[in-house]
């Protein structure tokens, strides 16, 4: 039977396993990509990560993710984490709005979901004993300073933005910065040292700015507000981490320990203008000590429209909402079958079904 999962490994991590296995106290961070509902197929795994795995071995973890992989790790902090991701799940899925649609409404909707998920707490995901929680933002700057707001000069700012990325993805770093929204405990020491063409700011996250931050890092261009304001950060215009951080091209390998990376594609680039790019993908040695699992083609191909959900589906379905809300459903339904794959793989990891990246 083919198998719902692919599994990619770096020389590091496929050597520790090697060796010792797949052990939870090997794990030291979990990243989650941006990608809007694509995010939703990595429900069941991320269930297991939290619910089952890693309370065999409890131990300091970094969760870091961009847009809905923010959402996800925030999710994960939780001291019930399949309660919430459950919630999360429902909630995102069911997202209904009008046929015209402004992009303040859109941000109104994704604040009221926050405020459910995370379910009157004053910040539950900060407190957890172990899990530490980081946020990805993009901060604008050079025209997208004060782009927000007007819509044409955020329409031009993106523009200018894309153009710059077309020709270089340092070119990119003239346009927006990193923010990094961190829990308290962890410094972000592993990101302080530079690794790439951005420059990078480091706020303590808050019960004053969680939900602003966890706002700002899904708020795409054009579709949502910037977020401004943002306690105890520079000020300016916030917007999707995906931006700079789409698949979370990170320095991992500055970690001794291991990254578990549940992942909707089984490679990574790094920004979202980069998509189109396949020259762009991640081949470095920040992957050496890496675990990436992601849904195989043949697994997508089950799915409704053979496809993973997407941003995309909102237009495809229109004021449809029940069946698109069914279809996605249905695919979170589906992804246990990849935590219960990944969970067997775990048991008695075969690596000669794991390829490199």
């Amino acid at each position: 039977m083919t198998s719902p999962i692919t599994i990619r490994l770096g020389q590091r991590a496929r050597q520790r396993i090697a060796a010792d296995g797949v052990q939870a106290a090997d794990i030291a961070i979990v990243p989650a990509a941006a990608g809007g509902p694509k995010g939703l197929v990595l429900h069941g795994l991320d269930c297991w990560m939290f619910g089952e795995f890693f309370r065999q071995a409890p131990r300091q973890r970094r969760l870091i993710g961009a847009s809905i992989g923010a959402w996800r790790m925030a999710a994960s902090a939780f001291d019930d984490p399949v309660a919430a991701h459950r919630r999360l799940a429902r909630l995102y899925a069911g997202q209904r709005y009008p046929a015209k649609v402004t992009p303040a409404y859109v941000s109104q909707t994704c604040r009221a979901l926050l405020d459910e998920l995370l379910d009157g707490c004053g910040a539950e995901p900060l407190t957890h004993p172990h899990h530490q929680l980081s946020v990805i933002t993009a901060r604008g700057i050079g025209a997208l300073r004060d782009a927000h707001g007007t819509r044409w000069r955020e329409l031009a700012g993106f523009l200018l933005a894309a153009a710059g990325n077309a020709l270089s993805r340092k070119r990119l770093a003239a346009s927006m910065e990193r923010v990094i929204f961190h829990h308290p405990l962890d410094d972000g020491r592993w990101l302080r040292d530079d690794f790439d063409a951005f420059a990078n700011h480091f706020v303590d996250l808050s019960p004053q700015n969680l939900r602003d931050a966890l706002l700002a890092s899904g708020s795409i261009p054009l579709v949502l507000e910037a977020v401004s304001n943002l306690a105890g950060a520079p000020a300016g215009a916030y917007w999707d981490g995906g931006l700079i951080d789409y698949h979370l091209h990170l320095p991992y390998q500055r970690d001794p320990g291991l990254v578990l990376y549940p992942h909707f594609s089984d490679y990574l680039v790094p920004g979202w203008l980069d998509k189109s790019m396949p020259w762009r993908r991640a081949r470095d040695q920040a992957l050496d000590n890496m675990i990436l699992v992601s849904p195989s083609a043949a697994f997508i191909a089950s799915l409704p429209n053979t496809k993973l959900p997407d941003r995309k589906d909102f237009h495809v379905y229109g004021q449809d909402h029940a069946r698109r809300n069914r279809d996605w459903l249905h695919a979170i339904g589906e992804s246990e079958r990849l935590a219960e794959a990944f969970a067997r793989w775990c048991e008695r990891p075969d690596l000669k079904q794991a390829s490199g990246f």
